[in-house]
């Protein structure tokens, strides 16, 4: 079993106040190249002839070539052809209900594309130790650019990796995660910010029996649903409930988790999450919030980049608050613990990787982290060099919220094997869409799925 010391977490937080400073940082263990298959690199610059051969890019994302990080990517990247117009690009959008399969899918053909997003945990580590993925570590390092990367995400990301001294995947997201809420709607409704969850719960009630929809989520991808059992666990166990799910010290049918379960399923049960729960896809749950027609919206700060855009979000962004998951009464976590991810990371194909791939990765991730930021508001795994003096009210409030946090906890399924992965969501899906079906029963389910 994997060391999964939660206390590496921290230093996401710690890291994050270099990106808010624009500070670079580069201190990290020596990559142990000798030991996994680390991609093919060379100090010497790459010679006209090797960087003018034909070269297609192929980009496989969960996201639209409209959306967040692939938005950046894509920009960059026609920056790049336009210097270099024997290069080209191939993109593949997938939605990510069906990603995880893709993926695999085109691993096990042999038919990985350039850049692609990491797959279950197991699965990524097994690309890894048979030498399908680049060592960003060692690549980034050569190619000069390894400061680009902030210190804290990098700790994030290896203390779940089966290899600690590599890095084999890109953050191109950077998040915190909680219940953002609309201010106004509180206000009117006289509802204060709860910090316990039977507050939560009869927030909720106020605001159902004034015909207001408490909460938008996307039952239709599942994980927005399993993350608030996610977060009610940390509440009741402590950030490290889910570390002590994988080294076997807590089982998923303990009283904690069951109780996790079935206060989510009564959630819905009492229509708090709207109609049609599991037919909800994750841009409607989006829109239902920034529209005013929900009230609460669990979700990561990568939504900023919506929140930011006033053509789409119809309640202003100064009418969003955030707040963090709440108290359970008797349980062991703190206001102060934040769950915080890397967001969905990307991997490089090592079959790939030549003069031309390595010269074009030093192009997009030099620029990555600022034009994230100038753009989109975005807070990445990646440091910004130059912080824009405009940068958004909003962005500014959960940078400092990072910036506060005590201890963070990764999301439900992050330790998962592929099959409990994939059963977390699927079963998530029946929990709140099948009467007779128990969190007892989700939890039996689920557990039984992780000793697969």
């Amino acid at each position: 079993m994997k060391n999964h010391n939660i206390l590496l977490i921290i230093l996401l937080a710690l890291g994050l106040i270099l990106v808010a400073c624009g500070e670079q940082t580069g201190e990290t263990a020596v990559s142990n190249t000798e030991s996994q298959p680390a991609a093919t690199t060379s100090a010497d610059t790459p010679s006209e002839e090797a960087l003018a051969e034909e070269k297609t890019i192929s980009f496989l994302s969960g996201q639209d070539e409209n959306t967040g990080y692939t938005k950046i990517i894509l920009e960059l990247t026609n920056e790049y052809i336009a210097e270099h117009p024997n290069v080209s690009i191939e993109f593949e959008y997938y939605a990510q209900t069906d990603l995880q399969g893709r993926t695999q899918q085109l691993a096990a053909a042999g038919a990985l594309p350039t850049l692609f997003p990491n797959p279950a945990n197991e699965t990524l580590d097994q690309m890894y130790e048979n030498g399908q993925l680049v060592n960003i570590e060692a690549a980034f390092k050569e190619l000069g650019i390894w400061d680009q990367l902030n210190s804290g995400t990098v700790a994030l990301l290896k203390s779940k990796e089966v290899d600690p001294n590599a890095l084999y995947e890109l953050p191109v997201e950077l998040n915190i995660e909680g219940f953002w809420y609309n201010k106004q709607i509180f206000a009117d409704n006289g509802i204060e910010v709860p910090t316990t969850w039977d507050e939560l719960l009869a927030a909720a009630a106020i605001l159902n029996e004034a015909g207001i929809q408490p909460f938008s989520a996307s039952g239709q991808q599942g994980w927005p649903l399993t993350r608030l059992l996610g977060g009610y666990a940390a509440r009741y166990y402590g950030v490290d409930a889910m570390s002590r799910v994988a080294s076997g010290d807590l089982q998923l049918t303990d009283p904690g988790f069951i109780t996790a379960a079935d206060t989510l399923k009564s959630m819905v049960d009492l229509g708090y999450f709207g109609q049609g729960l599991t037919t909800i896809d994750y841009n409607t749950a989006v829109d239902l919030f920034v529209q005013g027609k929900a009230a609460m919206f669990y979700m990561g700060s990568w939504e900023l980049r919506t929140f930011n855009n006033p053509e789409v979000n119809l309640i202003g962004a100064d009418n969003i608050g955030l707040f963090n998951v709440p108290l359970v009464e008797g349980g062991n976590g703190s206001l102060d613990d934040w769950s915080m991810n890397a967001g969905l990371t990307l991997a490089v194909n090592n079959d790939h990787y030549d003069p031309i791939v390595a010269d074009w990765l030093k192009y997009v991730f030099s620029n990555f982290g600022d034009r994230s930021m100038s753009e989109l508001g975005a807070i990445t795994g990646f440091n910004v060099n130059t912080m824009p003096e405009d940068i958004p009210p909003l962005t500014q409030m959960t940078l400092e919220t990072i910036e506060n946090v005590k201890a963070g906890y990764l999301w439900w399924e992050a330790l998962f094997n592929a099959v409990g992965n994939q059963s977390s969501t699927d079963l998530a899906q029946t929990l709140v869409s099948d009467s007779d079906y128990t969190g007892e029963q989700y939890m039996t389910d689920l557990q039984s799925a992780l000793n697969q």
